[in-house]
């Protein structure tokens, strides 16, 4: 009778009697192979050999915590949407006394002699491996390792010695037979600080599956309560969480910052800090267009203050990964050699076919023979005991240039058209970055732009084509400030003529006709011989076009007379905050005087265009009831007097 276990299968590499918390665990990655399909007990199986790689520290590292990793513990789920355990029957056989498959120590890759402060150091790399038979799924599994805790000087993530590893891999449903991508290279174990990083990272498939490359998130794993467990637990696995200013995408401080090449898997840029850093990367299969896979690698990258002797460095003048410059106008090149400790120089400038494309200056330039991709190597002191080289690439793709024209109506509100006319002998050009220089911006090849205001604007277009290409055209667009303006509200005693006076264009046109002397000047003038309320049109047209509306009213009293408010509230906020009384029908005013109740004057002014702001002595005036007084000068020349009170409200 065959028995089936309703929960989980444990792959054991060993058993152990102890446990030691294992900081010395710098990093590690699973892979697998796919070894073919075969029938068990009816069942179809599929074979695969599963590989687990853990670096630990063997300089640094308690041999005894480096000894308890082995044996190691895996553990396989069943993958679903539901993440749950999986079973399969006892006639299948797994091996459950599977050890250690040997360690060897990693080569440092450096060489000692040419740096003056070399840092200790050991990396050791141990090999967890063997052959599986999955039943036939439809989702697949998922097999993992789990071990706490971290090294706690890492310092790009919150409490790492605290946190636990995570290794796991995903092995495909049964319909996708793969062999994962497996990471060609030993991980670095010397990164020297504000020295330029050149890393590959890269993967061979053995299935020649398109493969592509980011940085990505560690997951935690284990506990100082449970540092080794026999039982890993299922997925999905929660991330590390970062320090700030670092994430997974910015795993290390760096001028230029550290990057991935998503197609070489070539890391880049300068670290500039010192420091242990946690860095993942995320190797992804691609079939068909369809991502079939992800392998990971997590590793502890160190930077330090390793002094090298002798630096070969070029700047980057491109966003390009590891280009030195990308020329879009001719052929020729000047370099700039920013290396230090050198006093010889070799440059091979990369031209295929040429040997004489050689230089020994110390900035040389160059001019190349036609447009391409040519990868630049520069060695400093060759030859000598401590030589050091650099490649950069160098793109020449001429001629490309970023230009533009704009129509429409210059005026503020109008719709103004911008149509690139940018020119590339290679393309397409595939981007355009707009700014209008009011604070707003677009992406589209041809966009249109209102201007609310009028004024000077530097519009700025930064287009790029297929070969990264990058041109910048600027134009200053002036938007006329237009502005109508019909003129004041005005209010007339019966039998007077009102002076029109329109502003803001060269053409006026009023609306209505009535009273007016004329309909097509800025200044008609109008006479009103009854009592009424008057509301006039008049429509401006500037020199540059621009086009618009402002009204204006009169209003035709019986008899003179003064306006003067009963309260005001001078609190800032635009409403009745000035207290000043508006004339009808009177020709000049002599003062307006304002006063507190002590008598004391508060205000005192003799234009009707400005009043009292309700400030006395630089502070606030008091809530409360204030008098005035107005003497004025009426249409024949009369003198008069008039006096009220006010109340000052906040």
């Amino acid at each position: 009778m065959i028995k089936k276990f309703p929960y989980i299968i444990v792959f054991l590499l060993a058993f152990c009697c102890t446990e030691v918390k294992a900081s010395h665990i710098v990093g590690g990655d699973f892979s697998y192979k796919y070894l073919g399909d075969t029938m068990v007990g009816g069942q179809l199986v599929q074979k695969y050999k599963v590989t687990l790689y853990i670096y630990q520290d063997c300089f640094n590292g308690v041999p005894d915590a480096i000894a308890e990793d082995n044996p190691a513990y895996f553990t396989a789920y069943l993958n679903s949407s539901v993440p749950s355990f999986f079973t399969v029957d006892t006639n299948i056989r797994y091996n459950p006394s599977l050890e250690s498959g040997g360690s060897i120590i990693v080569p440092k890759n450096f060489s000692n002699e040419c740096v003056k402060n070399v840092p200790e150091l050991c990396l050791q790399r141990q090999r967890f491996e063997k052959t599986y038979y999955f039943p036939a799924s439809t989702v697949g599994y998922t097999i993992v390792y789990q071990r706490c805790c971290r090294n706690s000087a890492i310092i790009n993530v919150l409490d790492p010695g605290d946190e636990g590893a995570t290794y796991f891999c995903t092995i495909p449903p049964t319909s996708v037979r793969n062999n994962s991508a497996v990471f060609k290279n030993y991980p670095p174990q010397i990164i020297c600080q504000n020295n330029p990083l050149y890393y590959d990272h890269s993967a061979n498939d053995d299935d020649g599956d398109s493969l592509s490359y980011e940085f990505c998130p560690a997951n935690v794993g284990a506990t100082n309560s449970n540092i080794k467990p026999s039982i890993a637990r299922p997925p999905p696995f929660d991330t590390v969480k970062y320090f700030l200013p670092y994430s997974y995408e910015n795993p290390i401080s760096g001028f230029p910052p550290i990057k991935i090449d998503p197609v070489t898997g070539i890391i880049s840029g300068t670290p500039n800090r010192i420091g242990r850093y946690l860095v993942t990367v995320c190797c992804h299969e691609w079939r068909n267009g369809v991502m079939i896979n992800t392998v990971k690698r997590e590793f502890q990258f160190v930077v330090t203050n390793c002094s090298k002797v002798v630096v070969a460095d070029m700047p980057l003048f491109s966003d390009a990964p590891n280009t030195y410059i990308v020329n879009c106008k001719d052929y020729d090149v000047n370099f700039v050699n920013t290396s230090t400790g050198g006093f010889s120089y070799h440059w091979e400038f990369g031209v295929p076919g040429e040997s004489a494309d050689t230089s020994s200056a110390f900035q040389p330039s160059f001019n190349y023979p036609d447009t391409g991709t040519f990868a630049v190597k520069l060695v400093v002191n060759p030859g000598s005991t401590c030589p050091d080289s650099i490649t950069r690439l160098v793109k020449i793709y001429p001629k490309f240039y970023s230009s533009f024209i704009d129509s429409g109506a210059y005026c503020p509100g109008a719709t103004l058209f911008f149509t690139d006319q940018s020119t590339s002998t290679i393309k397409p050009i595939t981007s355009w970055k707009w700014n209008f220089g009011d604070g707003t911006s677009s992406e589209e090849e041809n966009p249109s732009h209102m201007f609310p205001l009028g004024g000077t604007y530097n519009v700025i277009l930064i287009s790029e084509n297929i070969k990264n290409c990058v041109d910048t055209s600027l134009q200053r667009i002036v938007i006329q400030n237009f502005t109508p303006f019909a003129g004041n509200d005005t209010m007339v005693v019966k039998g007077e003529t009102v002076q029109f006076d329109a502003k803001g264009g060269v053409e006026y046109r009023w609306a209505p006709p009535d009273y007016l002397t004329d309909t097509s000047i800025s200044n008609p003038r109008g006479t009103y011989l009854d009592t009424g309320y008057h509301t006039y049109s008049v429509f401006v047209k500037s020199a540059y076009g621009c086009s618009g509306y402002d009204t204006m009213n009169v209003w035709v009293v019986n008899q003179a007379s003064f306006i003067v408010p009963t309260a005001f509230s001078p609190n800032g906020d635009g409403l009745n905050d000035v207290f000043r009384p508006r004339s009808v029908g009177y020709r000049n005013l002599k003062f307006f005087r304002v006063y507190n109740r002590w008598g004391e004057p508060v205000y005192y002014g003799k234009s009707l265009e400005t009043g009292w702001d309700g400030m006395h002595n630089g502070r606030p005036a008091e809530v409360g009831v204030y008098f005035w007084q107005i003497k004025f000068i009426d249409r024949f020349g009369k003198e008069g007097y008039m006096k009220g009170d006010v109340t000052l409200i906040r």
